[in-house]
């Protein structure tokens, strides 16, 4: 006989049943609520079965035990499955019913869900309450409504979002849904070790309460705050303080605020040689480059001084030194001048050519005014 985990139930329970093989498909078995309808996963060593059943020891306490030793008593045939599933039709009829007998009896209650049992000798009733309720009459007459016995079964908050499900805010259907079979407490302690904002509206699940993949990278984040400060810590150094801002997760990178004003970031592998660097008054990665930088300038602005020092310099005694008198010049080599004839001057000889022209017009003019009066 090996070891096998099955699932049952609306809430999903998690069973651990005797197989001699591996079934297929779905089982009957005989569970502390009566015979119910299972699904086989994977087989169990004994160690994973230790696992599970402390894993289940640490989630909050819940109306059943989240991990039950289950009995096998037979592979489900056609009939059983046709039963199961008229079962779960009639159950929606049922909580309609149900609610509309409550709202009668004008409990301060919220009924979330029901559910049949294989041989309909029992019905569940699931619901959520602030108080203490006594529900007995509602109880005698779902009885007499239902003709079965009536089992009453108080839930949390964050089982009633189990049982109807829903979109959580990454997209995704909310892990107590599908795939999480307990809820692990989760304190305000966790939130604030992830240095998440302490938003309700961002950190709470569809129940209202602290959602559950907070405490996934728990571990992580414990981890990860033993090796550094928490934001807003202050290294003393010479040069002065040196302040972790900020966590980069994704580059995995701490933003750290420099004496000067500037934000660098450092990486997380080599925090602690940052430390101990400017602990030393040694510099550190881009304020090195700078300090390099700096110098380099301050070198090339002190070359540059010194070349116009020197330049300025040469043109005071350039300016000081005593100036030579003409007379001392040495003469230049004097060419006799050849003999040329005067020029005269273009525009005047323009003038007279533009005046002989406009006579010449005015004339052409006169002529040929007497040629057409002769005409007329």
């Amino acid at each position: 006989m090996k070891l096998y985990l099955t699932i049952f139930g609306k809430p999903r329970y998690l069973g651990i049943v005797k197989l001699k093989n591996n079934i297929k498909g779905w089982i009957i078995i005989k569970t502390s609520r009566g015979y119910e309808m299972g699904l086989p996963g994977g087989e169990l060593s004994e160690e994973q079965r230790e696992k599970y059943q402390t894993a289940a020891n640490s989630f909050e306490n819940s109306a059943d035990a989240m991990l039950q030793s289950v009995e096998f008593v037979r592979k489900a045939n056609v009939r059983d499955i046709r039963n199961y599933y008229s079962c779960r039709k009639e159950e929606s009829e049922a909580l309609l019913e149900a609610r509309r007998l409550l709202e009668e009896h004008k409990l301060d209650m919220k009924l979330v869900d029901v559910e049949y049992m294989l041989d309909r000798k029992r019905f569940y009733f699931y619901f959520t309450a602030n108080q203490r309720i006594d529900f007995r009459l509602y109880v005698r007459d779902l009885a007499y409504m239902f003709k079965t016995r009536i089992e009453m079964r108080q839930i949390g908050i964050r089982d009633e979002a189990r049982i109807i499900s829903g979109l959580s805010t990454c997209g995704r259907p909310c892990c107590c849904s599908y795939w999480l079979r307990g809820f692990s407490p989760i304190s305000i302690r966790i939130v604030r070790e992830q240095r998440s904002a302490l938003n309700p509206t961002k950190i709470s699940g569809l129940c209202g309460r602290l959602m559950c993949c907070m405490s996934y990278e728990k571990e992580f984040y414990s981890e990860l705050w033993a090796k550094l400060p928490g934001p807003g810590a202050k290294i003393k150094t010479e040069h002065g303080l040196y302040m972790l801002e900020s966590l980069d997760l994704g580059r995995e990178y701490v933003n750290i605020r420099f004496p000067n004003g500037r934000l660098v970031p450092v990486a997380i592998a080599d925090f602690q040689d940052f430390q101990d660097t400017v602990l030393k008054g040694e510099e550190w990665g881009e304020d090195k480059e700078m300090l390099e930088k700096k110098k380099a300038a301050a070198a090339r602005i002190a070359m540059l001084k010194e070349r116009a020092d020197r330049r300025k310099s040469l043109a005071m005694k350039i300016n000081s030194a005593p100036l030579v008198p003409k007379a001392e010049l040495p003469a230049k080599s004097e060419k006799p001048a050849k003999s040329e004839k005067p020029v005269k001057p273009q525009k005047q000889k323009d003038k007279k050519t533009n005046q002989k022209q406009k006579q010449k017009r005015k004339k052409n003019k006169s002529s040929q005014k007497k040629i057409r009066k002769e005409e007329n």
